[in-house]
């Protein structure tokens, strides 16, 4: 049933995003004077709601204002724990889509998330409703076999693979911290015995590696060192950055080197995988759609500061909870049900201008 489910949602996209190659747009020459930047731009690809017209226009804003696109992964766990071939799952839930933004000319990233990308305290909920955690070894082979699968075959710019890594050794146990470095590194090692050189990285959680794991809490900064040593496989550096939720109430809070100070020693460069700033308030954190504008603005000067590779905002537009089955108030979402550049009907916000005035910058890659 589940894979059933995936091979439907890949292919309705892919069908979604088809009449879009139209669209493409060729690089913009540089004139003299003219600001450049670094990093490449993009979105995930999550609709508003589950409304295929609405996901279409959705899909039709921000591919023109994006030159790449970012796929965040919930391992496949019960088709892989059953035995589907992994070269299958990849070439009917993941090939569709990416093969459409490869032919727009988008440059793809793809972030496999281990555990619960919304309570980092927990494992993935589709895991352990089979009764299963990382924590075995059945579940970490079957997880390795899926990464070289996805280096093989869908041969992303960049792989992720594992999600907010200081935040996991925050919050969950140790023994499920333990189990993402094995399986992640065993992952690597098998995707690099492979013959694949796709680039390799983790993410870390922004604030966290600056001491602020919690609203107002004391700022000590902590760096990724642990996740570095860790983690020696990576190539580069995923940032999981929402300062809003960390204290900051204004982006001109934020320090000029949020970024670029957790490249670390021997430097390695950075890209910022997710991250946003809600344009309402939550709870008795206030909000607005001129401050989330600000920090698209302030996000971009971060980024230069840091010569970073990519920025993906984590949602191009809101989400309409109640259209998913999900309470409007949810404890855990709705601090992120916000941060998109367009509302639930694509209705722009001040943000989406300040967006396309940093895209309409020419991109010219750094050398490492």
């Amino acid at each position: 049933m589940m894979i059933a489910r995936r091979v439907r949602l890949a292919l309705t996209l892919a069908v979604l995003a088809a009449p879009l190659a139209a669209l493409a747009c060729g690089s913009d020459s540089i004139g003299p004077g003219t600001r450049s930047r670094s990093y490449l731009m993009g979105f995930s690809n999550f609709p508003p709601a589950p409304d295929t017209a609405l996901q279409r226009r959705s899909v039709q804003l921000w591919n023109s204002r994006s030159d790449a696109a970012i796929l965040h992964l919930d391992p496949p766990w019960e088709a892989m724990l059953n035995g589907i071939d992994p070269d299958f799952i990849v070439s009917v839930t993941i090939l569709p889509l990416t093969n459409v933004y490869k032919s727009l000319g988008k440059q793809i990233v793809i972030e496999t998330d281990l555990t619960n990308g919304i309570d980092r305290s927990a494992e993935a909920p589709s895991l352990l409703a089979l009764g299963h955690s990382i924590t075995e070894d059945t579940v970490q082979r079957v997880y390795r076999k899926y990464a070289v699968s996805i280096a093989k075959l869908a041969a992303p710019a960049y792989l992720g693979l594992a999600s907010e890594t200081n935040l996991i050794r925050l919050a969950s146990s140790p023994a499920v911290y333990a189990a993402v470095v094995r399986m992640s590194n065993d992952a690597a090692t098998d995707i690099r015995t492979a013959g694949y050189d796709t680039p390799l990285y983790i993410s870390a959680q922004v604030d966290v590696a600056w001491g602020r794991p919690g609203l107002g809490g004391p700022m000590t900064f902590v760096g990724i060192d642990r996740d570095r040593a860790d983690f020696p496989f990576i190539d580069v550096l995923g940032l999981s950055a929402y300062p809003y939720l960390a204290g900051y109430t204004d982006p001109s809070q934020v320090p000029a080197d949020y970024f670029s100070r957790l490249a670390g020693s021997p430097a390695l460069r950075v890209l910022v995988t997710e991250g946003g700033w809600s344009s309402a308030n939550i709870g008795a954190m206030h909000s607005s759609p001129a401050l989330q504008a600000a920090w698209i603005d302030r996000a971009a000067t971060l980024l230069d500061n840091a010569h970073a590779l990519a920025w993906f905002q984590l949602d191009f537009t809101d989400i309409n909870l109640v259209a998913f089955g999900l309470p409007a108030d949810d404890p855990q979402v709705a601090p992120f049900v916000s941060i998109g550049l367009v509302d639930t009907v694509l209705t722009p916000k001040p943000s989406l201008a300040s967006w396309d005035s940093v895209f309409a910058r020419p991109h010219v890659a750094i050398s490492p």
